[in-house]
């Protein structure tokens, strides 16, 4: 009890003084603001009435967090209580509970998580179903997330030259719609993506932070331009919006992460002014992928298309004079199908 006692008084002294507090997850597991990260994994696109195999070989990984990238669950409802039962299924599936036993869990929505296919701002019940995903989460109930519109949040683990910076952007309650042409998405040249408010956070996390590493996620793809689906690349003017803003705050390494596209693949792209190359990881497909997929364009692609079930590992060799990251797209029995390694 003392322990408990102790934990809410400390969380209150560092939401008081502006400070992150981690999440817990489902299993009530803490990762301290101290932790140096060195092993995190991450996946999306999780039907919670379909097998589930990668649970297994996402643990023999050692992962010390688990992020969500999106379609955590397949919602698609306006019925609260159906979304909340979706969500209490996947938290009972007994591999994913071997998971949140030992390892701490972030994330952020996409659009079927959501409540509706390629929703954005229109959908009605994003209020209710925000809590729901943070519920899911394991967000405190003191969390900022819980305190504004949108599901955008950041967390910083790690210290001095081994900090790390998660940022959790929200592509849905902010997002205005899209139109369809020869089942193509027509680009919305002045659409709103993010919305001012949660734009202002984001320039504030990015400006003077003395992290080393600086992970950004957010459900649809930042960098692919030629694919025909949902991306950042719909909404032009919003995706030069964030590359300048890069630039313009110039954080210390920036590595980007997405799913959605029931594929794994790594982009790299270097905008005019930066200083280095900005790698993307999209891993989506943990239950089902799109096993048809097998030419996409995406002229940013380094290494293969992986168009099998799959999840990614990042890991961070601090021991060099500039962190060495190491990016995985792996697969069912931990099949090893993208291996890069770079660093800034």
């Amino acid at each position: 009890m003392i322990k408990v006692y102790f934990f809410v008084l400390w969380s209150f002294v560092l939401v008081f003084y502006g400070c992150k507090v981690p999440a817990s997850n489902q299993g009530g597991n803490i990762l301290s603001a101290n932790t140096s990260l060195s092993r995190i994994a991450f996946g999306s696109c999780s039907r919670h009435d379909l097998p589930q195999p990668l649970w297994l070989p996402i643990l023999e990984n050692k992962p010390q967090l688990w992020v969500w990238l999106g379609d955590n669950v397949y919602g698609d409802t306006e019925d609260m209580a159906v979304l909340k039962q979706k969500y209490d299924a996947q938290k009972q599936n007994p591999e994913y509970q071997n998971l949140t036993a030992t390892v701490p869990v972030i994330g952020i929505w996409d659009d079927h998580d959501y409540g509706v296919n390629d929703g954005g701002m229109n959908y009605p019940k994003k209020k209710e179903s925000q809590q729901l995903m943070l519920d899911f989460l394991g967000e405190p109930a003191t969390s900022s997330r819980r305190k504004h519109e949108g599901a955008y949040g950041s967390y910083v683990y790690g210290s001095e030259k081994q900090q790390i910076k998660i940022i959790l952007l929200d592509g849905r309650y902010f997002r205005e719609g899209l139109q369809r042409e020869d089942g193509r998405y027509i680009a919305n040249e002045t659409g709103s993506f993010l919305g001012e408010e949660q734009w202002n956070w984001l320039e504030k996390e990015l400006t003077g932070s003395t992290a080393a590493i600086h992970i950004i996620a957010c459900g649809v793809q930042f960098i692919p331009e030629e694919q025909r689906f949902e991306k950042w690349a719909n909404f032009p003017r919003a995706r030069k919006r964030f590359f300048d803003l890069l630039v313009k705050t110039k954080p210390a390494g920036v590595v980007l992460l997405s799913g959605d596209r029931h594929i794994g693949e790594v982009s790299r792209y270097q905008p005019a002014g930066m200083p280095y190359p900005i790698w993307e990881v999209t891993s989506s497909g943990l239950t089902h992928s799109s096993t048809n997929n097998t030419g996409e364009e995406n002229k940013y692609r380094v290494g293969s298309l992986v168009n099998q079930l799959n999840f990614g590992i990042l890991t961070i060799d601090w021991t060099t004079p500039k962190p060495n990251v190491n990016i995985q797209i792996r697969g069912k029995e931990n099949v090893l199908y993208v291996n890069e390694r770079f660093s800034f």
